[in-house]
């Protein structure tokens, strides 16, 4: 894949660049794997808004993808490599032998035509998904589950992967995209190769319309409101008055403080991503 750019004739158009799609192959989705999916703009079930700065995005409907991939003993053929308005990677249709459609993340350079196989006894080819504990050590993998029949969750977006590092007991030593390396069961299953469309993180969205199409709305700074309206607000120039750190707008400190919760699932953590 390579990136599209235009001649800057406006401008908004002088820096926009996109995708080429040569790797797309098919512009309508199969019809059988749609599902409708509603716009929420940020809100939670009592219509409040939870997560701020969303909405007003195109329309789309969602595309069922196989997270799972325990269809095991059927071979399936790549009949399209599809873009999706979803998510960053592009998707790959497949045709099973038993004449069952559906849907996964394309890896890269997978193609048309090319065969692909779910568990044990698959080999270990981009697109294959097997469990951990048949994958050789330092194999590059993404779509990988944490928890066994759960569906892949780790390392689903353009161009990232994981990797095996090693294998002690039942547990598989997992290093993430972030560098933090972590402990799945090795009946998990994960998908061999890396996810496609590596030139995604390269694409400069170029102006703001870009921006509200994809449903992400403004964000003011809390030095440019009123008193009333931000802890941030008020005074001369720009500086935070009466404040000597930064606040959220319900008054909560915000720099350098720590907000992740310890959950359960830390234990499985060997080293850590910083």
């Amino acid at each position: 894949m390579s990136i599209k750019k235009f001649k800057p004739t406006s401008p908004g158009k002088r820096y926009v660049t996109v995708a080429d799609k040569q790797e797309v192959t098919k512009d309508e989705p199969e019809k059988s794997l749609l599902e409708p999916l509603k716009v929420k703009a940020g809100r939670n079930n009592q219509g409040r808004i939870s997560t701020r700065h969303q909405g007003g995005r195109h329309k789309r409907k969602y595309r069922i993808i196989d997270w799972k991939r325990d269809k095991d003993g059927v071979p399936a053929k790549v009949a399209a490599i599809e873009y999706d308005p979803n998510r960053t990677a592009y998707i790959a249709l497949l045709n099973y032998a038993d004449g069952e459609k559906s849907y996964i993340l394309a890896p890269l350079g997978v193609e048309v035509g090319n065969k692909i196989e779910n568990g044990p006894d698959a080999e270990i080819r981009p697109g294959n998904a097997l469990p951990l504990r048949n994958i050789p050590v330092g194999t590059t993998i993404h779509n990988v589950e944490l928890k066994p029949q759960k569906g892949g969750q780790l390392a689903r977006s353009a161009g990232a992967h994981c990797q095996l590092v090693a294998k002690e007991g039942k547990y598989g030593h997992i290093k993430l995209p972030s560098g933090e390396v972590r402990l799945i069961n090795l009946s998990c299953r994960a998908t061999v190769g890396q996810v496609g469309n590596l030139n995604h993180e390269n694409i400069d969205l170029g102006k703001a319309g870009r921006s509200r199409w994809l449903g992400k709305r403004p964000t003011v700074r809390g030095v440019s409101m009123n008193a009333a309206d931000h802890p941030h607000g008020g005074g001369e120039g720009k500086s935070i008055v009466g404040r000597k750190t930064q606040y959220t707008p319900w008054g909560k400190k915000s720099a350098g403080v720590k907000t992740r919760k310890a959950k359960q699932s830390d234990r499985y953590i060997v080293k850590k991503r910083n």
